[in-house]
């Protein structure tokens, strides 16, 4: 992860990037790599988009102050849903601020992000957030 978010520094610095505008997604083990790069670096990112992944609730406290959205299929077999019910309660419970959208799909399995990322207003709430 460390080099990972090394990388995005690079490319911030070398390529026409926005640096109140860099945002950090992922989906299953990618989604639980999104909640540790966003914990590891809470000023880098603009918002937080986590599709059926899970992080941990004791982290709670480091993501004040960063947009989050989190999407998760009901029937998933991969990564339990209460993994990122866990989030929400514990994110909730910190008091997070600015903004915590949380949703479920009924019925749907481990390939939530399929619904997430056709969904319009995914990207005109990601695309709004800055720092």
């Amino acid at each position: 992860m460390r080099l990972t978010l090394e990388l995005v520094d690079q490319l911030a610095r070398g390529l026409a990037v926005d640096p109140n505008r860099i945002y950090v997604t992922g989906l299953s083990m990618g989604g639980m790599g999104s909640w540790y790069a966003a914990q590891a670096k809470p000023k880098r990112f603009a918002a937080l988009l986590q599709i059926c992944g899970g992080g941990d609730p004791l982290w709670a406290d480091r993501y004040a102050g960063i947009p989050i959205s989190i999407f998760h299929g009901q029937a998933d077999g991969a990564v339990p849903i209460a993994r990122n019910r866990e989030m929400v309660a514990a994110l909730a419970q910190a008091g997070h601020y600015p903004e915590l959208r949380y949703v479920e799909y009924p019925g749907v399995d481990h390939n939530s992000w399929t619904q997430t990322y056709k969904r319009d207003d995914v990207f005109e709430w990601l695309f709004a957030q800055h720092k």
